[in-house]
């Protein structure tokens, strides 16, 4: 991999969010026009208190000049003040965004890890009752709308079988510490992170058993087992490595969509994250808060696309650039 073909992919991704930068600015301000009148409509607040908000938020400034405003205070990470919490949105944004990593972060190695098995499974033991069994139950789970998903795990492990909490992240008013803080957050962090594996489970499991397929007629394996390699040998070192290149690649987009796209979710499941603030935040309108978190939704969608393309050449030496 030379510097060359790596500073072509970083300079195409800066590219790409530069271009996310001016949509983020223009797309609320059109669809939105007047966020502070939609933010206090049916309240009996005085015009002049509106002005002196619209002011206090440079809305009353002319359109060229709050882009200009808002691309150097951007890249200060200076996203305004959140219209609801009266809070730099920054702050807002760093409080929440470990709450949605650790559920992102489960969420997504537990999918990743059972979809390729699975999937690998599904596809050595191609036509028979566990390739169908496999291949069914996954893509049922991901036919589902995640918050539905939620709902009805919520309804059957949270409320008719109470095992698990019905929201939150931890008990109100809970002191404890230590491995009791640790074993209350999993407690919590359970249903919303199964929602989320069983929903890019199918996924998974569907690209890692068309990959294992696919190799699985290459010449290279006839010949390993010519050579009187047993079968289970040459799934484990021929098959399998080169069957994940796709997989890989798969998993490193997905990071950045499911960071952005466990928003029903952790409605779904009080779970206060980025998800839950977008939700607060559209229904506010609450414009800066809604444009520092498309921002940061769109940074990481590029950014692990930008792994994701750095990660394949690597393992895969035939897409190498000379």
């Amino acid at each position: 991999m030379n510097a060359a073909f790596v500073g072509k992919k970083i300079l195409g991704s800066i590219s790409t969010l530069i271009f996310v930068l001016i949509v983020n600015f223009f797309l609320f301000r059109v669809v939105q026009k007047d966020p502070v009148g939609s933010l206090f409509r049916g309240s009996r607040v005085p015009q002049a208190k509106l002005d002196e908000l619209r002011d206090q938020f440079g809305l009353e400034d002319p359109l060229p000049t709050q882009f200009v405003l808002y691309v150097r205070e951007t890249a200060r990470l200076n996203f305004g003040i959140s219209y609801q919490t009266r809070q730099p949105v920054w702050d807002e944004i760093q409080s929440k965004i470990w709450p949605t990593v650790l559920l992102v972060g489960v969420a997504a190695i537990l999918s990743a890890l059972f979809g390729i098995i699975g999937g690998f499974i599904a596809a050595w033991r191609r036509g028979s009752a566990t390739d169908y069994s496999i291949t069914s139950s996954t893509m049922v789970f991901y036919s589902m709308p995640d918050f539905w998903l939620g709902m009805l795990l919520l309804v059957g492990f949270a409320v008719m079988l109470p095992w698990f909490p019905v929201g939150g992240m931890s008990d109100l008013g809970s002191s404890a510490t230590g491995i009791e803080a640790v074993i209350d957050r999993l407690h919590h962090l359970a249903l919303p992170a199964l929602t989320l594996t069983l929903a890019y489970l199918g996924e998974y499991a569907i690209v890692a058993r068309s990959s294992l397929l696919d190799v699985m007629g290459e010449d290279y394996l006839t010949v390993a087992r010519a050579k009187g390699l047993r079968d289970k040998l040459v799934r484990r070192r021929h098959a399998v490595p080169n069957a994940l290149l796709p997989v890989v690649t798969l998993a490193a987009i997905n990071l950045g969509f499911v960071l952005s796209g466990a928003i029903a979710v952790e409605t779904v499941f009080g779970w206060p994250g980025l998800g839950r603030a977008t939700a607060d935040a559209i229904r506010g309108p609450d414009l800066p808060m809604l444009q520092g978190l498309f921002l940061v939704f769109s940074a990481a969608v590029i950014f692990f696309n930008l792994i994701a393309d750095l990660v394949y050449v690597w393992l895969d030496p035939r897409v190498r650039p000379t």
